[in-house]
């Protein structure tokens, strides 16, 4: 992967006008999904990925460009791609969800995904949505501001995509496969990566690893994103503070920072400042991407590693600056950077929170367990919202919707878990769910306010939730139970972060409000990719409106078939 953002890999069409060459802003790609026999850890083995790179290549475009993938499918295994925080608005076709609003790309087969970044800019990402492929096919999306247009904070003399990530050294579909025969969780990675490499591990001292290269005095914006499959991550360099001033590409009030938190399907963009051109500018800085976990669950302790590596340092230098990652169970320090985010509320870019809401909802989430008698203890972990497990449809949930396919999903998702309970208490007695594949209906241009409560059952634990074809506000969270009655009045309705991808605490409660002005149907899902896989995910449906521009475009004739 090139250190520094590639704009090569653009094929731009171009226009002709009064003499003048002029950007039409429509951006092509073409992404062979192939096989690459890639070594890390000292070991080699074939992966998925994008044109035979790992990470993928990076998308770049400009604010309200307009963007179209070719995906080809060479590989044995049915494929999609989804544009991780793409509003797609209107064209839910190419969001890319297996079977929430495509069918699968087959082996053999080709879709074209057709998107425009309508008023969005910023870091982004792209990535499988199917199986666990993610772990291998991801990659970033720089959205540039429109010609003119500076950012809101002084411009960085670079910028640079910093992607982490985790690696197996084991087949990830077997990982998972072997995961569901057992009805047990699923073994956790070997080592944590940055741009494809997790530097010197135990046992392997020669893996290579990533330098970001750079000079005495300067400023440089690293677009850092985890696209991780199981774990919430650390990221902090040596002898270094950052300056964030974007996550999930919208615009922050700028703060410092020793280290981020970053949970799977975020994006973070921080400035480095790097040291004047003395003996602080001589030399490697470390840079570390550990695990974030304050619940007994196991994760993968192996460091992450890279170097910052000043321009002035000499070739047999051999000084590095170390730093330790943050513990593991290092709360504090995550809800540190957490409560520090608001958004910008500037002029330029004001806080738009809905004020009133018409929707209400509650979400109870968390994990539960249901009879297998071919399991390991005759029962298998699963996940569920509401009571609700949710089953994949064998057709699309968009299609569906669109051509009133009857019999595919119900629309009466509960708004509300059918019992409460202490939900962070000490549950005992039934730990079953309901298996059902349900959707909550919303009207057209309706606010909706979630809550999203982590509940105890078998284990309290964070659970990043990503929201798709929709930004939302972040206007409240806590520890414990949540309550109707006093936490509202504490919400934050003037300048709460805007993201589409959010932590519920472990043992607490997160609120989120947004407005459904995008017709289609929109998936609501842990990104821990193994809860997905038991089944903590909804959908959304919203209704079309009734103006030119609010209802859902028709399919485009190449749509996958089931």
């Amino acid at each position: 992967m090139a250190t520094w953002i590639d704009r090569g890999l653009i094929v731009v069409i171009v226009c002709l006008l009064s003499a003048l060459v002029i950007e039409c802003r429509v951006r092509h790609y073409k992404f062979n999904v192939v096989l690459k026999n890639t070594t890390r850890l000292c070991s080699t083995k074939p992966i998925v990925t994008i044109n035979g790179r790992f990470p993928g290549p990076t998308i770049v475009a400009r604010e309200d460009d307009t963007i179209l993938v070719k995906v080809v499918n060479h590989v044995k295994y049915n494929v999609s791609i989804h544009w991780h925080g793409v509003r797609q608005i209107r064209t839910g076709w190419s969001d890319g969800p297996a079977y929430i609003t495509q069918c699968p790309i087959q082996p053999g087969q080709t879709y074209l995904y057709n998107f425009t970044l309508t008023g969005q800019r910023g870091t982004l990402l792209w990535h499988a949505h199917i199986l666990w492929l993610r772990a291998t096919v991801h990659g970033a999306i720089v959205v540039l501001p429109k010609l003119g247009v500076p950012y809101p904070f002084p411009k960085p003399d670079k910028e640079t995509v910093v992607v982490l990530g985790e690696w197996w050294k084991s087949d990830v579909e077997a990982v998972i496969n072997e995961a569901l025969k057992s009805g047990l969780a699923s073994n956790v990675s070997d080592a944590h990566t940055i741009n494809g490499y997790p530097g010197p591990v135990q046992g392997c001292n020669s893996q290579k690893m990533f330098d970001i290269k750079v000079e005495p005095a300067k400023k440089y914006m690293l677009r850092v994103i985890n696209a991780g499959l199981n774990e919430e991550l650390f990221f902090k360099i040596a002898g270094h503070h950052l300056t964030v001033v974007e996550v999930d590409a919208t615009y922050v009030k700028p703060f410092k920072t020793n280290s981020i938190i970053i949970a799977p399907g975020q994006t973070t963009n921080v400035i480095l400042e790097t040291h004047n051109n003395n003996t602080n500018s001589i030399g490697k800085f470390l840079v570390v991407v550990s695990p974030f976990m304050d619940a007994p669950i196991p994760v993968d302790n192996v460091t992450g590693i890279a170097t910052v590596r000043y321009s002035t340092t000499l070739p047999t230098a051999l000084t590095t600056t170390l730093t330790a990652p943050p513990p593991i169970n290092a709360t504090k320090v995550a809800n540190n950077f957490t409560d520090s985010l608001r958004g910008l509320n500037s002029k330029e870019y004001p806080t738009m929170v809905p004020q009133k809401v018409d929707h209400t909802l509650f979400f109870a989430v968390g994990l539960g367990i249901n009879p297998c008698p071919t399991c390991v203890n005759g029962s298998r972990v699963v996940a569920d919202i509401n009571n609700v497990t949710f089953v994949m449809p064998t057709i699309s949930l968009l299609q569906a919707h669109y051509f009133n396919i009857s019999g595919v999903f119900t629309d009466d998702f509960p708004g509300n878990p059918p019992v409460p309970f202490n939900y962070t208490g000490n549950r005992v007695g039934n730990f079953g769910t309901t298996n059902g594949t349900r959707v909550y209906k919303l009207e057209y241009n309706s606010t909706v306010q979630l809550v999203l409560q982590d509940t105890a059952m078998i284990a309290a634990e964070n659970h990043p939730f990503h929201l798709h074809g929709f930004n939302f506000f972040v206007v409240g969270k806590g520890l414990g139970n949540y309550n109707p009655k006093n936490d509202p009045k504490k919400f934050n309705l003037v300048d709460p972060v805007e993201r589409n991808t959010i932590g519920v605490p472990s043992g607490g409660w997160t609120a989120i409000r947004f407005r459904a002005d995008n017709p289609g149907v929109w998936f609501l899902h842990c990104h821990l990719e193994i809860h997905t896989t038991w089944g903590l995910k909804m959908a959304f449906l919203v209704e079309n409106g009734n103006g030119p521009h609010q209802t859902i475009l028709p399919p485009p004739s190449d749509f996958p078939k089931c």
